[in-house]
């Protein structure tokens, strides 16, 4: 296949709405009118508990990682701007899945396996941040928002495929990110934002 090609399949890896499928199928339920409505890990976690939460961020991690490690070599082209090529198309179809009108996750779960293949050791600093801000603070977007902080820091002192673009990706995605979380910063400084906290198997809501 061509590059462009394997751009748009790309999108359309990304675009696989995880959460809404596994919710419809095993759960009778429409996760874009349960929780906070999103298209992600958290709302399925929040929603249907850790048995349903776990293949999804399987699932939406794989829709990252999957282009970015399998599509150069596909396309015989091992140019590192086609490997970011190809995760920016996935984190969008993730976040803007054609599925679902253009809806869909906040990108985290997604870049997530991006940077599993681009960058692992940045990635690894990135998760530990935001394990460290969840536990302290019983907030999962603090965490996301943390770690996307930290991820372009992780990245610059670390070693990474990507070329010289990867900062420059790594700079776009954290103000993507935290564009998706404009919500949830909103919430957080009116002090309004939820906590983990256990219910039917879930997150309260």
């Amino acid at each position: 296949m061509t590059a462009a090609a394997l751009l748009v399949l790309a999108y359309l890896v990304g675009s696989i709405p995880t959460s809404l499928w596994l919710g419809r199928a095993c759960y009778r339920l429409d996760l874009r009118e349960e929780g906070s409505g999103n298209l992600g890990a958290t709302n399925a976690f929040r929603v249907l508990g850790w048995k349903a939460a776990i293949p999804v961020l399987a699932v939406d991690v794989g829709k990252g990682w999957l282009p970015v490690y399998l599509f150069p070599i596909l396309a015989g082209r091992s140019e590192p701007l086609w490997a970011l090529a190809y995760g920016a198309a996935a984190i969008a179809g993730h976040t803007f899945s054609f599925w679902v009108r253009f809806r869909g996750g906040k990108g985290i779960a997604t870049s997530t396996g991006v940077f599993l293949a681009l960058a692992p050791w940045a990635l690894l600093i990135a998760l530990g941040a935001w394990i460290a801000a969840v536990i302290f603070t019983r907030i999962v977007s603090v965490g996301s928002l943390l770690a996307v902080v930290v991820l372009p820091l992780a990245v610059a002192g670390t070693p990474h495929r990507g070329g010289e673009g990867m900062l420059w990706f790594t700079g776009a995605l954290a103000l993507f990110v935290l564009w998706t979380h404009r919500k949830n910063l909103a919430r957080l400084i009116r002090g309004e934002e939820n906590r983990i906290a256990t219910r039917r198997g879930g997150v309260a809501s």
